[in-house]
């Protein structure tokens, strides 16, 4: 049994047309022949299979389905595909018998299970151990507290704000926190997830008697890391707290790569199940942003008896590597068992929905933060965010062009020939206090805070409507006004974005600096860098890693910043990276105005495009706890 292969111009070897059709990449190739050589010469199916597992971790999943791939196949490589799968059935029984495919809990190059989900066999391996350590950690016996202690810290901490309707779910999230190993909270923005965390850090070390709890802070990148510390920062002193207690609430936090011990140019960590971190709490922030392997990894440095606390929204655009954990994590969300609920109520005086049956040990660890305190109902920002989320293309559409939202707006943006036309006035606007604040010589820090206020977001890098051609874009508008000087590469004024992490000089991928005159020789310039403690550190330019112009960056470089104004820019035609994910993690970006520019009919159809990555970690989570139970 074989797979056909119709006669093409590259039939000798049908994978070189899937990769002519962009369906794979020279690199999945080389690792279908690799597996081909370990199998002793293995047939097309496999090959194909292969190739399709190493494609799919490329792309964010971390399996491939191979039922579902079948399924629209056709509607991938065309009427006349270069290669075509035999009989779904006949597929998955050959790599059965493969000596090269394994079953779950087998250790072959690849795993192919029950539901024909085929895996590279450390993404499996990765998956699994998150999901049991996971599950085996929310089924842990709930921890003893001193409840008087707990229920005058919970009424002093989280005053009945006068707005909000229906149960105060941060302080039920600081319950779930003080009586399960794990807590898991998310929330769109302004839901106060920091200020919840920060007062349960409060609550725990108020529980902790003799001996202080060891707090970390960590985040997926450096920019997430300094957000953190800054709202931990500015927002401890209104607790109240005395001086012994508020002084065990760490206020630094780190990178989780330098958090486990990250070296350069390895996977490998320090910290891991044979050398656990030195920590009895874990907060890690902006989770949607984490991959399976390093929260995996993660997980696994922990020790047994430390509580992890998980931040992040997960509705928004998932990690970059593979995986969308965070959104897999809260699928089952929102239904306490009954036991626990009741114990919930007990101790917060809050009244909870009634319940639903609990899918998994998990549904006992999990808080959604529901109200947002930065959009009011007049919030055009929050009534789009509420309509994108629930995929309601329609009304978000009509929101966007309704005038009685002034804080969002839409603009049609079709020909590429009209950008400069379209987008002049606005990024003058958007730009001009920065460069005042540039050519005034303000201190670094305030032409840091005026940066920020505005950023342009692109959907795609490449192409007329990419960030490239945006940056290029913006440098021509702020020449011709005379606001930056257009003999030089290295003007005073000139963002820059790293894009390549050199460990040496302390500068990793996303961090921005800033061109300013070298306060030693003003004939000289330096890129200004604020780092996680608020401290300036300047580099030649010369010195600096593999680094981009950044007035203009993509949706995904976004994530884990704010900006008081944003302006998005998405292609005239429907792109694969087109997603209410993207378009939710754009216009939350904003605190203040969010304006879209674009086709109007590329808008309505990312609005109705969920994001789904292929993945087995719902299932496990949830699913199979609940099969397990019957």
């Amino acid at each position: 049994m074989n797979a056909t292969v119709p006669e093409v111009a590259n039939s000798h070897d049908p994978l070189t047309a899937l990769i002519e059709r962009g369906l794979l990449s020279e690199l999945d190739r080389y690792f279908a022949r690799f597996v081909a050589r370990l199998a002793g010469g293995g047939s097309p199916e496999l090959a194909l299979a292969a190739a399709l597992a190493s494609h799919a971790t490329g792309q964010g999943d971390i399996c491939v389905n191979l039922r579902q791939w079948a399924r629209r196949w056709h509607a991938l490589a065309g009427e006349t595909p270069p290669i075509a799968p035999p009989p779904i059935g006949d597929w998955l029984e050959s790599l059965r018998v493969s000596p090269v495919v394994g079953r779950p809990g087998q250790r072959q190059p690849l795993i192919l299970d029950r539901r024909g989900r085929l895996y590279l066999y450390r993404y499996w391996e990765y998956e699994q151990r998150l999901a049991d350590t996971l599950v085996q950690r929310a089924a842990e016996a709930t921890l003893t507290v001193d409840e008087g202690r707990l229920r005058a810290d919970l009424e002093r901490l989280f005053p009945r704000h006068p707005h909000l309707q229906g149960p105060d779910w941060q302080k039920i999230a600081a319950v779930v926190a003080a009586l399960r190993p794990i807590c898991v909270i998310s929330g769109g923005p302004g839901t106060g997830k920091t200020s919840t965390v920060l007062k349960i850090l409060a609550l725990l070390t108020g529980q902790a008697g003799a001996r202080p709890p060891r707090i970390a802070l960590a985040a997926p990148t450096g920019k997430a890391a300094a957000r953190l510390q800054e709202s931990i920062r500015a927002a401890k002193p209104a607790l109240g707290l005395a001086a012994e207690q508020a002084a065990l609430i760490p206020e630094d936090a780190s990178t989780l790569h330098r958090l486990l011990g990250g070296r350069p140019d390895s996977v490998y960590f320090r910290h891991g199940p044979d050398h656990p971190l030195p920590v009895d709490v874990l907060v890690v922030d902006e989770v949607s942003m984490v991959g399976l392997a390093l929260l995996a990894k993660t997980v696994a440095a922990l020790p047994s008896a430390a509580r992890l606390i998980l931040l992040g929204d997960k509705d928004q655009l998932a990690s970059v590597e593979a995986g969308a954990v965070l959104g897999d994590i809260c699928a089952g969300a929102g239904r306490f068992s009954a036991g626990f609920r009741t114990r919930l109520m007990a101790l917060s005086g809050e009244t909870l929905p009634p319940v639903r049956e609990a899918l998994s040990p998990l549904s006992d660890a999990i808080v959604l933060l529901r109200h947002s305190f930065r959009f009011d109902a007049r919030s055009g920002i929050g009534a789009l965010a509420r309509a994108v989320n629930r995929g309601q293309a329609t009304e978000a559409a009509a929101l966007l062009a309704d005038d009685g939202y002034p804080d969002i707006a839409a603009h049609p943006l079709g020909d590429p020939a009209d950008l400069v036309e379209q987008l002049a006035e606005p990024v003058a606007g958007g730009f001009q206090p920065f460069l005042a604040a540039v050519q005034a010589h303000a201190e670094p820090v305030a032409v840091f805070e005026a940066f920020n206020r505005f950023r342009l977001l692109g959907a795609v890098r490449k192409g007329p409507f990419g960030v490239e051609a945006l940056n290029r874009l913006c440098e021509a508008v702020l020449r011709e006004r005379g606001w930056i000087d257009p003999r030089q590469t290295w003007y005073r004024g000139r963002p820059v974005m790293i894009v390549r992490n050199d460990y040496n000089l302390r500068l990793f991928n996303g961090d921005i600096g800033i061109t300013l005159a070298d306060p030693t020789d003003p004939e000289r310039v330096r890129v200004f860098f604020l780092g996680n403690d608020g401290a300036l550190r300047g580099f030649a330019p010369a010195r600096l890693p593999e680094h981009e112009t950044v007035y203009a960056m993509t949706v995904h470089k976004s994530q884990g910043s704010e900006f008081e104004r944003v302006l998005v820019v998405t292609p005239n035609e429907f792109s694969a990276v087109l997603s209410r994910e993207l378009i939710y993690t754009a216009l939350t970006r904003a605190k203040g105005q969010a304006s879209f520019y674009g086709a109007p009919k590329v808008f309505v159809a990312a609005v109705g495009r969920r994001l789904r990555r292929s993945s087995g970690l719902r299932d496990r989570l949830w699913v199979e706890p609940r099969a397990d139970r019957r």
